[in-house]
């Protein structure tokens, strides 16, 4: 590296705090109650539960979460042996991916310790603390002893990452690349350079997959490894040829795959012409391959070619697997990680790879997604659906082999469960999306040939909840719906219209265009022109003619102009004032929070008050939620008689005088709203039960302020805004939009269809 960079790396592990890890209480301790239920006498009631049976364990503490990421540092990386202490920033950054990409929370233990029989007693002693172990960073052969025997004494899953994490991804990578060249992995021929402790968990996976043993060569540091030499340890020995050959150059020829796991520049590209056609080359020495990519290219353009850098396509990268198989291995409480849970993660990632990529893949891309071929045999680490994908296939291997000692019951119950490491909106969503499902609209999207629609439309085809309409031009959505890989058809569960080009379907829809905004300024040229250009027009009177249920605008350009017209076409609700503003924001701890109103009503009587406070309580009942609402003000509960104070008052008098059930006070401080505590000091008999979940502003200046400061403060994701009161289901996208957040307003509109049918 260089020295920018270098130090850089030194300032990311010194700044704000030395390390990268720290450790969070999961419960409340604001009160002398809460602290005698953590510690004395309280904790006793969890210590005699599991003191009368072990497994209470995994429901009264952390156990069940929890990895222990050990090693004694003796091959860190690229760094050789550099002890248990040096080690420790590695071991640290392992802890830090398993909570990033799996949600598991993991402690890194260093041990200074080499003797082999030490380390496994030091090991072993730490079982009844941790639901696995992962060991990292030990080197071979002794690694194989440590992991073999400590397999065998603890009753919770022990996998050496550097062994079987690199296996499982180069099992998908051959399964993949040899799917693209026509190859069976039972008949291909296959060279190693290296026969370390990963290379020979890859090639033990395989012929566990159904590689044949003979037709297995390695090479290590003392050339071929054949039944003649007396230098082998047990492990290898067991890939040793009866062979004449002692070279590399001399195992070569008509090799199907090439697997490096060496050092730099031991595969010369004088030799690639010896392979057999259409290979596979996995030169996977870090951070010099055995040959470069380009190499290969140019000797043999019929090869696909993998590597463990970023900076190519396939990159062989462990973060692929190991968070989501120790996911589903506790999940399903496994004894062990066996061949058959490794198979079924190969397998799970290899299928991964063939369907369309998603946005945040496309975003790692540079915004271009990548598409199942040559450059594209395994999904990069950050695509949000492996742990949707190899977690489920794990604990599902776990049970069919009858290692798994708390089975899951439901794989579908199980699998939403998994979106929240995914989607933090996944848990708000979920009654939504049912409802939807049950009763598939027609959703007109204004904005047809945006990649992000696109992407969205084929989660809404897969998830099955509506029936899409995109507006646009069909050869560029064509286009661009075969760039991005996805596998929706046009025509068929996809309908495509052009307002420029079906003069049939929107000539009467220019006619109705024109009644409706005639009067308002907008003569007979201008409405055609802006029917034929403007998507947003295009959507709004297609729902408004009754051709969708539902209807999806905005995403680009001025939201307020794109508003405009929307209102000009579909227009309120006859039984409300006006139309209001909805956003939500769901928190990185996966608190919902709701703000009303934050983009159309600027100073707000009253009586909009009350009447926004009672529509967004409303779509806040639609999300499964019990709406708790706090009217907001500088003032708490009298305190002021400013005029924003006393329409606050009065808003509540309205809300309360139109009855029913809900959950409202105010007015009062926003701390006031979201600490029950600070409430109940002013207030005792406030009627409002716990944390507020709906906020209701005394405008839209602090609207929209406080959402903004509350969706940045919390790294929150935001959904919507969500129109209340319009006459039809009809939202107005913001820029800033996801393909994530599409699809989620889509489900909501087509729910609103459903209550409004």
């Amino acid at each position: 590296m260089d020295e920018d960079f270098r130090r850089a790396a030194l300032d990311y592990h010194r700044l704000p705090r030395p390390g990268k890890l720290a450790i969070e209480p999961t419960k409340r301790m604001a009160t002398q109650r809460d602290l005698g239920l953590a510690y004395s006498p309280g904790v006793a009631a969890a210590c005699e539960a599991i003191a009368a049976d072990p497994a209470t364990a995994y429901d009264y503490t952390a156990r069940g979460n929890m990895v222990a990421v050990i090693t004694n540092g003796t091959a860190v990386l690229g760094l050789g042996a550099i002890g248990a202490l040096a080690s420790k920033p590695v071991m640290e950054g392992k802890a830090v991916l398993f909570k990033k990409f799996a949600g598991i929370d993991s402690i890194d233990i260093e041990v200074e310790e080499r003797d082999p029989a030490k380390f496994i007693e030091v090991v072993a002693a730490l079982e009844p603390s941790f639901g696995a172990i992962n060991l990292e960073d030990i080197k071979a052969p002794e690694c194989f002893v440590i992991e073999a025997a400590l397999r065998a004494r603890m009753k919770i899953p022990v996998f050496h990452d550097d062994q079987h994490g690199t296996a499982i991804i180069v099992a998908a990578a051959v399964r993949n690349g040899l799917l693209l060249q026509g190859k069976r992995l039972e008949d291909v021929k296959l060279v190693n350079t290296g026969g370390g402790a990963a290379a020979l968990a890859c090639l033990d996976l395989l012929v566990s997959m159904g590689l044949k043993r003979e037709n297995v060569t390695i090479c290590d540091i003392g050339g071929v490894i054949h039944t003649g030499r007396n230098d082998l340890d047990p492990y290898r020995a067991r890939y040793a040829q009866a062979t004449a050959a002692r070279t590399l150059e001399d195992v070569l020829p008509g090799a199907d795959i090439f697997l490096g796991l060496s050092a730099p520049r031991v595969l010369r590209p004088e030799w690639l012409k010896l392979l057999a056609p259409k290979p596979l080359v996995l030169a996977l020495a870090n951070p010099e391959p055995e040959i470069l990519p380009e190499a290969v290219r140019a000797a043999r353009p019929d090869a696909i070619v993998a590597t463990g850098r970023t900076d190519y396509p396939n990159q062989v990268n462990n973060v692929l697997c190991f968070p989501f198989i120790f996911r589903g291995a506790l999940d399903c409480g496994a004894t062990t990680i066996n061949e058959e849970m490794k198979i079924a993660a190969a397998d799970a990632i290899a299928a991964l790879a063939r369907v369309e990529a998603s946005e945040v893949v496309a975003a790692a891309y540079g915004g271009i997604a990548p598409v199942f071929g040559p450059d594209y045999i395994i999904p990069k680490p950050f695509d949000p659906r492996l742990i949707l994908e190899i977690a489920p296939a794990v604990a599902r291997a776990a049970m069919d082999s009858g290692v798994a000692a708390r089975p899951i019951a439901d794989f579908a119950a199980y699998r939403r469960d998994l979106e929240r490491n995914v989607f933090r909106s996944g848990n708000l969503m979920r009654p939504v999306f049912e409802a939807a499902r049950k009763n598939p609209r027609r959703v007109v999207y204004a904005e047809g040939e945006d990649e992000r629609t696109l992407r969205a439309v084929q989660s809404v085809v897969d998830e099955g909840i509506a029936e899409p309409i995109l507006v646009g031009r069909r050869a560029v959505i064509e286009a661009k719906v075969a760039a991005l890989g996805l596998r929706m058809h046009l025509g068929d569960s996809v309908r495509v219209v052009d307002p420029a080009a079906e003069d049939a379907l929107f000539a009467p829809l220019t006619e109705l265009y024109r009644r409706k905004v005639g009067r308002r300024g907008t003569p007979p040229e201008a409405a055609e022109r802006r029917v034929a250009t403007d998507p947003a027009v295009a959507a709004s009177l297609l729902l408004e003619a009754g051709h969708a249920d539902a209807a999806i605008c905005g995403g680009t350009g001025d939201w307020m102009g794109q508003w405009a017209h929307v209102l000009d076409i579909i227009g309120k609700r006859d039984d409300v004032g006006r139309v209001y503003a909805l956003s939500g924001v769901v928190t990185r701890a996966g608190e919902h929070l709701f703000v009303v109103d934050t983009h159309l009503c600027v100073e707000p009587s009253a009586d909009q008050i009350a009447e926004m406070t009672l529509l967004a309580a409303e779509q806040v009942r639609a999300f499964g939620l019990t709406p708790k609402v706090a009217l907001l003000s500088h003032s708490s509960f009298g305190a002021s008689h400013a005029p924003s104070a006393r329409r606050m008052r009065e808003a509540l008098a309205l809300i309360r005088m139109h009855g029913g059930t809900l959950e409202v006070d105010g007015e009062m401080h926003a701390d006031a709203a979201l600490i029950p505590a600070i409430r109940a000091r002013s207030v005792p008999d406030s009627t409002l039960e716990g944390a507020a979940n709906l906020l209701v502003m005394p405008g839209i200046d602090a609207a929209n302020i406080a959402f903004n400061l509350v969706k940045a403060a919390t790294d929150g994701l935001q959904l919507g805004p969500l129109l209340l009161g319009m006459n039809k289901p009809i939202h107005v996208l913001v820029p800033s939009v996801t393909a994530r957040g599409i699809l989620n307003v889509t489900a909501l509109a087509v729910a609103q269809a459903n209550a409004q049918a």
